[in-house]
Parts: structure tokens; sequence; C-alpha cells
């Protein structure tokens, strides 16, 4: 699978210091990066198509924050599972695409998304936690738009750089989702 030659639009990535109020979402985004259903954190406040709205009030913040999530797992990797977060900041002047893959990830090779078998672009990973890898994204209108009129879209790991794995996520509910996000 080569992602060679892929434009990085809209597909990108916004630098820690551009955003002063990047670190406060960078936080609250932790408590949604688990990377299996039954260990993300924050309540479940409703269910579109195959997203979920979970929602938790993060240490020292004063407000719940809120995002959509949905995680999988590899069909042919039980082991391996991704989450993808996408939350509004609490200005609600920026969107952000938050993607927690396994342990074990090519980080140099990034993280590829393909739109109904179309290649979107790449982000770079950003940082590993104890529970992933995570590439975090500033949305632009026309990704959401993208996200919003695809029916499937494809996240691509690498674990070589021969070796690239896709996990298959439905976008069922995500416009729904999205527009329900507080």
């Amino acid at each position: 699978m080569s992602l060679m030659g892929v434009r990085n639009q809209p597909f990108s990535i916004r630098s820690l210091a551009t955003a002063p109020v990047w670190l406060a979402i960078v936080a609250t985004a932790a408590l949604f990066a688990a990377s299996a259903p039954a260990r993300a954190q924050g309540a479940v406040k409703s269910v579109h198509g195959d997203w979920q709205i979970r929602c938790d009030t993060p240490a020292g913040a004063q407000a719940e924050q809120c995002a959509l999530i949905q995680s999988v797992v590899a069909e042919d990797r039980s082991n391996a599972g991704l989450t993808v977060i996408i939350l509004k900041t609490a200005d609600q002047k920026s969107k952000l695409m938050r993607v927690v893959a396994p342990l074990g990830v090519l980080l140099p090779s990034g993280l590829g998304l393909k739109l109904d078998d179309k290649d979107v672009g790449r982000a770079g990973f950003v940082r590993c936690l104890p529970n992933g890898c995570v590439a975090e994204v500033v949305m632009e209108d026309a990704l959401l738009n993208q996200l919003k009129t695809a029916k499937t879209a494809t996240f691509i790991i690498f674990e070589t750089p021969e070796e690239g794995i896709g996990f298959p996520l439905s976008l069922k509910g995500i416009g729904e989702g999205y527009d329900k996000l507080p």
C-alpha cells in the first residue's frame, strides 16, 4: 500500500506552540484516548450511527468536555485497535481529530487516511502514550465535509515501511454526531 505523493491537505498538523489554548485541549482530549471501547473514559451521552458522544470533566476544568468517538479493532489482528476522537475547541473556533494507534507503529511513516478508497493525505504522529501513539490534526471544513459525505474511512498505519495496516471505520452518523457536539 503506497501513499507516496499524497497531498497533505486538508489533513494537516498544527504546532502546539501556535495555540495558547491548545495545551488545555490536548489535556482534555487525553481523557478520550483509550484504545478500546471498554477502556474509553467519559460517560456516553448519545449514540449517532457508529459514533458515540462521550463527555467528562477534566481535572482542574470548570466545564465538561465532549468528543465524538469510535474505536475499531483490525479484523486480522485482535490485538491492534484504533480510536478516532473528534472534538471542538472550547472557543468553538477549531475542530480537532485525534487518532490513537497501537504501540509499535512506525512513527516516520505517519498515519494515512483514505475516504471511500480515495487518498486524502497523511498526518505525523506527535507523541506516544502508554495506550498508543497519537496523531493530531486540525480539521478544515473541507475535510469535515468529506467525512460527512463519505461512507467509509480507512486509517492506515505502518509496522514496517512496506507493511501498511488499514483500519476501516464506518462514517455512519458522523455528521449528525458532530453537529450535536456541544
